[in-house]
């Protein structure tokens, strides 16, 4: 991999990791189209490793809420009175929506990495996750706020998170759409998805990094996969605080015509063999 080919695709990872189109989904299909063989071992580890810096994008973004969790649950543990103030119960929250993605995508890793990196899952799921959006957004309630999310609906928007595992399906457009369907508004769940997203894509990036560093030192290269993981921070972050905008004034199912229309380009190009699977 060379220089420009890291920058493009760190650009594309911090424009789609918190957009509900699938940042995987996207890089597989630019590496598809820089030339790169999208089922071997080095890009795929590079796929999850680059990640980690729009995910770090969002410790910095949300830093004074981090660390304000981390220390209602260190003191919660020594203490029933801090267990008593909502630091403990949204660090609670955040831990029990990180436990499904850290059980199934460990059971998974083989699919993972293997069967599912192909174009065709791409765009199907592309296609038939935009229709979840869609009945999320419609019959969602949307009548609750940050200060009721709960442990319950952690449990079910981080069981949710683990379709994302899946490319093309949308780690935030799948957690985001749980939360609609939990009736939390656009602003809660979203940021809920932020949450969430720190735990389980740096654990998924750090793991990469040890399993396969060897086949990324041999194939695409620690340089460009360390520039690619920069730029991502750097775009990841500039488009946070535009996503929190857009949400709270535009529901989620604006992304569905472009989801659906690239899903079905893809397909087209699969089918006339402009593209291969992987």
């Amino acid at each position: 991999m060379d220089v420009l080919q890291a920058v493009v695709l760190g650009v594309v990872e911090g424009l789609t990791e918190f957009l509900p189109v699938s940042s995987t989904g996207h890089l597989t299909i630019a590496e598809q189209l820089l030339g790169l063989q999208v089922d071997d071992a080095g890009v795929t580890a590079f796929t999850a490793i680059v990640q980690t810096g729009a995910i770090l994008a969002v410790v910095l973004f949300f830093r004074a809420d981090i660390g304000r969790l981390v220390a209602g649950l260190l003191r919660g543990l020594v203490s029933a009175e801090a267990r008593r103030l909502p630091a403990w119960r949204e660090a609670w929250v955040v831990v029990v929506g990180s436990v499904p993605i850290g059980v199934v995508g460990l059971l998974a890793q083989g699919l993972v990495s293997g069967p599912l990196r192909s174009l065709w899952v791409v765009a199907v799921a592309l296609v038939a996750w935009s229709v979840v959006m869609v009945l999320a957004e419609r019959h969602g309630r949307q009548d609750r706020g940050e200060g009721s999310v709960g442990v319950r609906d952690a449990l079910v928007v981080g069981l949710v998170q683990c379709v994302a595992l899946v490319p093309g399906v949308s780690r935030s457009g799948a957690t985001i759409s749980a939360g609609l369907v939990r009736g939390l508004d656009r602003v809660a769940a979203t940021r809920l998805s932020f949450l969430l997203s720190v735990p389980a894509l740096l654990a998924a990036g750090a793991l990469e990094a040890v399993r396969e560093g060897g086949a990324v030192s041999a194939g695409v290269g620690w340089g460009p996969t360390l520039l690619a993981t920069a730029v991502s921070f750097v775009v990841g972050y500039a488009s946070i605080a535009w996503l929190l905008r857009l949400v709270a004034r535009y529901p989620i199912t604006v992304f569905v015509g472009y989801r659906v229309g690239l899903g079905v380009l893809l397909a087209g190009l699969l089918t006339t063999g402009v593209l291969s699977a992987t």
